[in-house]
């Protein structure tokens, strides 16, 4: 039933206890609005209470309303199946009322309006709402600055919004839009650029503190400007093609980017005189000027050709460089403007456009191609760079960013001093766009990536520099410490091009080491650079040093300050990942290491420090050998880990993998951590634990690694079994997993499992296959191979319809063109004649079940013969698609077929003896299939003949064992030819006789018969 005006005292009185502080209150005011939310008109009752001037005070109420007004707009706007949605009456009528109520006083509810338009146009324009624009173009020629400002409120929204359809015709609407806009936002911007620059000068004349009232219209036109630049912006970012695929001009690029470095000089100046005494009108100019910077690097980036040009780039960059090499002292406070400034000189240089291209030669000389274009903008590109940055300009750039950027200052060393452990990860982690000195940073790097021949002799020459004003045996916090900390920095980040000018033995005999025996307190500033050093500089350390550089390491890992510590654990987690890693160097010195990270873990406090020193544990366990000694110390540390880790998700994965690691290195005597493993493997895999969604995936990774090295199966691994098929039954997505801890059951558990679990295995496989796609099918099939393999008279009956379904793909058609469907043909067919072999009885009584029959026909698949003859056809087809133990099995089972008292056999017998007369004469004996499974087993821990066998030698073993392997397909052919004879009588002499001779001479070679 449909709402009207009459329901709006009871809607307004649902929204008022929706926010009550009583819970039973709030609740069924929330169920009542649900229940209502699908009801025709309950959108237009909301927009009343939102625009209701008697309820202008309520703001609240109104926002909430606003709130399920834009949840109704995302649920029913658009028509859907389940649901008749907003009527498009409704629809018309609250448009209407939309664009009637421009002049919200409010600032939240204005936004929300906004947020509102912008939904409803994302769905209706310009179909539905073709006069959108043009209605609010219209109100702007008249409107307040109040409404101006509302009505550029709801443009920026909406632009926004439309700009991220991507669909061709959409990108053109938006086009059409800019072409309608720009001129009149452009001129409207810049008209607003003069008159606040005019109030500004007025203000900064007067003697007059800052007050919100004396100066509201001016206020609110700086909101209107900021608001116009960010639509300018969309329509020159979205409104157009990037210049970088069309090879076009945007010409509103040249137009725009100088008048916004013209408003951003402008405005500067009054950063410092509106510091003191006008904190309103301070905190605009530095909304402003960051703002302004940040468009023009977003042009710059979408447009880079049109940006390329002289007029524009050069004036911009040049800026950016002044303000960077020497800006004015109350600029360098104005640390967000300064990071915009390094941000757009790190995008030009290192923007792919800018860089000069090789191309072939020109076929038609009277025609520019599209690379050749290129190639102009390119080399126009680099002359205006090469004029803006001569050598002695980047080198003044590359000592500027070390000497003042890259020094830690007063602020930062109060705040190491504080925290250490904070200090580091804002250091360590921190985006590189939001401070200063990572700004800096990724700057210099990219200077140095450009000019590295030039700038590598500079860089260490600010290092010796740096090291001979400040011996290792300063202890002072003097600024020629602070140089050396910043140099050391800067040769850490660009190690790959400066290892060619410095010797990094010399530079660690010379220096680096001898600064570690510093041990004042001051000297962790040293200390945690070394330890970046030592981290960056890993893949150019030589065999000769390696050894000390992991007691450097040690040695910092054991430091007091948790900054230095924190460095040193990262570091050290590169030296062993990396390829090179020395073990052998390393072995002595593990138990200082396992005893630095268990008492680091026990000192941090904060999330991201605990998943640091746990991620390189776990990479120790996953590179050394020598971990049984260290056994017991790391399962109590794992589980205090563990303990202590409730509700952290993140670092409980953390500790799954560094578990798994520790399981695969202990090998065969992992049993000994099943203490403390096996309650957080269970925990890890029950999906209805509250963190099933962040742990699953590496619990399950976990239980595989378990199973894989378990010598001997036990009661509580044996009793998870269960988990897999609820796991399973919800989700695919782990399905390879599930399918490898399967196997590792069935070879692991053997008879003891089947008989405990067979039920759960039968609905397994029963629901895997016929619900995964052909990759799913592939990675099952083996496991239903190996198990009828190991248990051939009882699992058949057992799957009874998993297999009637592989029947069924065997028999259905379409896999010429796909290979996948091929293989899964063949892998299906393969089990069969398996069972066929093993348990001829069974596969006789399956093919004449009437459900098989039944189930069949459902599919789609007629079948007009014998359905084991069809299967027949379907071995002698698939032969040459399968392995050589299965073509073996193929031969088998095709020999048996010859003992059936069916006349069809003989019209298929010149087929079934030229396949088994080429397996036979190909050769598959035991020894094949013996190499065939070494090459499947895992290169990870390699394990003894005569030690316990892992899951790999278990499944060799089985492998070896298989009765397949003893069965001879040469006696088999020639026996049942012999009782094929008997049965058919002339007959088969008949059919012997239409073959052809060379095949019936290889058929005799085959079967040494004279």
């Amino acid at each position: 039933m449909a709402l009207s005006a009459s329901d709006l005292p009871a809607i307004y009185s649902l929204l008022t206890n929706s926010m009550s502080q009583d819970e039973t209150i709030r609740k069924t005011a929330e169920a009542a609005l649900s229940q209502s939310e699908s009801r025709p008109g309950f959108c237009s009752c909301l927009m009343e209470v939102i625009t209701a001037k008697d309820l202008a005070s309520q703001v609240d109420v109104r926002l909430m309303a606003s709130v399920y007004f834009k949840n109704s707009i995302n649920r029913y706007w658009r028509n859907r199946r389940d649901s008749s949605g907003i009527s498009s009456e409704e629809k018309l009528h609250l448009r209407q009322r939309l664009l009637s109520h421009l002049r919200e006083e409010n600032h939240q509810i204005a936004q929300m309006l906004a947020v509102l338009i912008s939904k409803i146009a994302r769905f209706d324009y310009p179909r539905e709402w073709p006069e959108l624009f043009s209605f609010l173009a219209q109100q702007l020629q008249s409107a307040d600055v109040l409404t101006s400002h509302r009505i550029f409120t709801i443009l920026f929204r909406t632009l926004k919004e439309l700009s991220t359809k991507r669909l061709t015709a959409d990108q053109r609407n938006f086009a059409e839009i800019s072409s309608h806009l720009f001129e009149y936002c452009w001129h409207l911007w810049q008209s607003d650029v003069q008159t606040i620059l005019h109030g500004f000068s007025t203000i900064t004349q007067s003697y007059n503190s800052d007050g919100v009232e004396q100066h509201q219209d001016l206020y609110l036109t700086c909101e209107r400007w900021l608001l116009c630049l960010k639509i300018v912006c969309q329509l020159v970012i979205s409104g157009f093609q990037s210049d970088a695929k069309c090879f076009q001009e945007v010409r509103p690029v040249k137009d725009v980017s100088p008048v916004l470095l013209n408003a951003a000089q402008s405005f500067l100046p009054y950063y410092k005189s509106f510091q003191n005494g006008h904190p309103t009108l301070w905190d605009f100019i530095k909304r402003a000027c960051t703002k302004l910077m940040k468009v023009l690097v977003a042009i710059q980036q979408r447009h880079p050709y049109s940006f390329g040009d002289k007029c524009v780039l050069e004036p911009v960059l040049n800026f950016c460089l002044n303000k960077i090499i020497d800006p004015e002292p109350d600029i360098l406070s104005f640390e967000q403007f300064l990071i915009k400034c390094m941000i757009m000189a790190k995008s030009v240089l290192e923007c792919k456009e800018y860089k000069p291209t090789l191309t072939g030669r020109v076929m038609d000389e009277n025609a520019v191609t599209l690379e050749q274009m290129k190639k102009n903008i390119s080399n126009a590109v680099a002359g205006v760079l090469s004029s803006l940055l001569p050598n002695e300009r980047i080198v003044l750039l590359c000592n500027v960013l070390i000497r003042r950027y890259f020094v830690l200052t007063a602020t930062d060393l109060e705040e190491w001093y504080e925290n250490p452990e904070a200090f580091h990860h804002e250091q360590d982690m921190v985006q590189w766009t939001e401070k200063l000195r990572p700004c800096a940073e990724a700057l210099y790097i990219v200077l140095f990536e450009n000019h590295s021949q030039l700038l590598a002799p500079i860089v260490v020459s600010i290092l010796q520099e740096a090291m001979n004003g400040c011996p290792t045996t300063v202890t002072e916090i003097t600024p020629g410490l602070l140089l050396k900390d910043a140099a050391y920095g800067a040769a850490a980040y660009v190690y790959y091009e400066l290892s060619n000018y410095l010797s990094f033995k010399d530079w660690f005999n010379g220096a680096l080491s001898p600064e570690l025996s510093n041990d004042h307190p001051n000297m962790r500033i040293i200390h945690r650079k070394v330890a970046l050093i030592l981290g960056q500089w890993v893949s150019e350390i030589k065999n000769d040093t390696k050894r000390s550089v992991y007691r450097a390491l040690i040695q910092l890992l054991q430091e007091k300050d948790l900054s230095v510590r924190l460095a040193a654990c990262r570091s050290l987690c590169l030296h062993v990942e990396d390829a090179n890693f020395s073990e052998q160097d390393f072995s002595d010195l593990l138990p200082a290491c396992w005893g630095s990270c268990f008492m680091l873990v026990k000192e941090v406090q904060e999330f991201d420090s605990k998943v640091q020193v746990l991620n390189l544990i776990s990479v120790l366990l996953d590179h050394v050998n020598e971990v049984i000694p260290y056994a017991n110390d790391l399962m109590q540390f794992f589980q205090m880990v563990w303990e202590g880790s409730s509700g952290e998700s993140l670092l409980q994965i953390q500790l799954l993998i560094a578990l798994r690691n520790f399981v695969v290195a202990l090998g065969h005597q992992s049993p000994i951590c099943y203490g403390i493993l096996l309650p957080i493997l269970q925990k890890g895999i029950d999906i209805n634990s509250p963190d099933e969604l962040n742990l699953l995936e590496d619990s399950m990774l976990l239980w595989e690694a378990t199973l894989n090295h378990a010598p001997a199966m036990v009661p509580q691994l044996l009793a998870y079994f269960p988990c897999l098929v609820e796991i399973l039954e919800r989700s695919f997505d782990h399905l390879q997993v599930a399918v490898n801890i399967t196997e590792s059951y069935i070879i692991l558990g053997g008879r003891e499992f089947l008989s405990m679990h067979a039920s759960s295995v039968a609905k397994l496989l029963d629901f895997v296959v016929g619900n995964v796609n052909d990759r799913g099918l592939l990675a099952t099939l083996p496991v239903i191979d190996i198990l009828i393999q190991c248990f051939p008279m009882e699992v058949p009956p057992l799957i009874c319809s998993t297999l009637q379904k592989l029947v069924v793909i065997c028999l259905s058609g379409g896999d010429d063109s796909d290979p996948s469907k091929t293989s899964v043909k063949a892998s299906s067919a393969a089990i069969l004649a398996r069972i066929l072999v093993l348990n001829t009885n069974f596969l006789a009584q399956l093919t004449s079940e009437p459900s098989l029959a039944s189930l069949l026909q459902q599919s789609g698949v007629a079948i007009e013969d014998n359905i084991l003859l069809c299967l027949v056809d379907m071995w002698l087809d698939k032969v040459d698609n399968v392995s050589s133990p299965q073509k073996k099995i193929f031969g088998l089972a095709l020999s048996i077929i010859l003992t059936l008292r069916l006349p069809q056999v003989l019209d298929k017998l010149d087929q079934i003896l030229s396949v088994c007369t080429s397996v036979i004469l190909g050769g598959t004996d035991d020894l094949t299939e013996e190499e065939s499974s070494v090459d499947n087993i895992s290169p990870s821990k390699s394990h003894d003949e005569g030690s316990l066998p892992s899951k790999d030698l278990r499944k060799r073993q089985i492998k070896l064992s298989d009765p397949i392997n003893q069965l001879s397909l040469e006696n088999s052919v020639r026996d049942n030819l012999q009782t094929c004879a008997a049965l058919h009588g002339e007959s088969f002499n008949s059919a012997i006789g239409r073959m052809h001779p060379s095949a019936l001479a290889q058929l005799k070679q085959a079967l040494k018969m004279p």
